[in-house]
């Protein structure tokens, strides 16, 4: 009787574990994982080219700094200096992978700026990737027309996926009063045949002049941490997700990598390290996630290969929407003391020399345990006059502003990898591109 309930229970098990073995697994959301690159191409045909004044008073007013030429001297409009920009984009549902894709990219003005087209609603903007902000803001039909003047602009009324967030606005304010405002609701965000169902989109129906100048630009794809949002629901602040939050994970890797060339072309590619890209292991450093920013410590500098102390030592940040390498004064004036000729002009804008000079390597501390080396023939941004007998400095003093921001000259030499999963960026350096100034 035992032996007979002692089989009955073996087969009966048996049975159990064939069953289990035969059922189906349990289906996963977004089982295929994806990459996409969104490509950088060099605007060429611009007739003015790159030019170091605006360029320093774009990280200017971008940052607030009040210091150094900025401080004197305003533009066309009436602005002066601009207080901290400010960030918001976010998605109240899942992101959806579709499939690998590119996105070309169309330079903007002085080529310092690079933009991409982004489907949103099944509408194409142009919009600028920007490490340094957290904002899905673009110019829509709500704005007068005057002010949309050569933008495209998003009309809520002609997507079928568009929800309106009742309540809920978005104010990008600068020090000057200048910036943008409006409405927030949700859509699909296609980038690079990456979609986001229900991503937080700021649409608005206010803009500053100096945004309506720029025609090239419909608005931003912020790519810091969502910390810095500012949509509100008209009491307090309600911070959204951005594109990035929202995509990470349906890709390969949670991490997107900034590779750019010494001529200012290159590609961002989200989900994948491209371990061709650069020599050795590559550094992972923590960031300060709570600043909001990709920040981190540097407090040393190396010219011509001489490691010193930055005195000020000043936090840093990774900024793919600056186009200089804004360190803290000191470290600035030690580096072109080596610079035979070098002056710092306030009506250029900045630190200039002769463009026959030779200049030494950089290097700036990543942390405790990098030095991100530029090559002295990578560090001359733009020629300041037409017979290129002077030039300006991709290397600038941010006149004691207490931040040093870290943008496209540094990402030409090294590739950057930008962790959303831990945290952290990670640093590859490039090659030598021998001939390249």
């Amino acid at each position: 009787m035992a032996a007979s309930s002692s089989l009955r229970l073996f087969f009966l098990a048996a049975l159990m574990v064939a069953f289990v073995l035969a059922a189906p697994a349990p289906t996963k959301r977004n089982l295929s994982k994806r990459s996409f690159k969104v490509p950088r191409t060099l605007n060429k045909a611009h007739p003015r080219g790159l030019n170091g004044y605006d360029a320093m008073r774009k990280v200017y007013m971008k940052y607030g700094f009040t210091g150094g030429f900025i401080a004197e001297q305003k533009n066309g409009a009436g602005e002066s200096v601009a207080g901290l920009k400010q960030n918001a984009a976010n998605a109240t549902n899942g992101a959806s992978a579709n499939r690998t894709g590119t996105v070309a990219a169309n330079p903007g003005q002085n080529a310092a700026l690079f933009l991409s087209p982004v489907s949103v609603g099944g509408q194409m903007l142009n919009l600028d990737f920007d490490s340094g902000s957290s904002d899905l803001w673009m110019f829509s039909t709500d704005l007068p027309q005057a002010s949309i003047a050569g933008h495209s602009a998003y009309d809520a009324s002609k997507s079928t996926t568009f929800k309106a967030m009742t309540g809920s606005k978005f104010t990008i304010s600068y020090g000057d009063g200048s910036g943008a405002a409006g409405t927030v609701g949700t859509d699909v965000v296609n980038i690079g045949g990456v979609s986001v169902d229900n991503q937080t989109i700021e649409l608005a129906n206010a803009v500053s002049q100096s945004f309506i100048q720029d025609t090239n630009t419909d608005g931003l794809v912020g790519l810091a941490f969502s910390k810095l949002n500012t949509v509100n629901d008209g009491t307090k602040k309600t911070p959204q997700k951005t594109f990035f939050d929202n995509v990470m994970p349906n890709l390969d890797l949670p991490v997107f990598t900034a590779d750019l060339d010494p001529d200012g072309t290159g590609v961002y590619e989200f989900g994948k390290i491209d371990q061709t890209k650069f020599v050795g292991q590559m550094a992972w450093i923590p960031v300060n996630a709570s600043s909001g920013f990709w920040q981190f410590d540097s407090t040393k500098f190396a010219v011509g290969g001489v490691e010193m102390t930055n005195k000020a030592g000043s936090k840093a940040i990774a900024d793919t929407g600056t186009s200089l390498l804004l360190v803290d004064q000191e470290v600035a004036d030690t580096y072109y003391s080596k610079v035979q000729g070098a002056q710092n002009n306030a009506q250029v804008g900045g630190y200039i020399y002769p463009c026959g000079a030779t200049l030494p390597d950089m290097a700036v501390a990543i942390g405790s345990s990098y030095m991100a080396t530029i090559p002295g023939n990578q560090i001359t941004f733009a020629a300041v006059d037409k017979a290129n007998t002077t030039c300006f400095g991709g290397v600038q003093g941010n006149g004691g502003a207490g931040l040093q921001i870290y943008g496209d000259v540094m990402f030409k030499a090294q590739l950057v990898a930008f962790n959303g999963g831990n945290q952290s960026l990670g640093f590859g350096a490039k090659p030598p591109v021998p001939g390249k100034r």
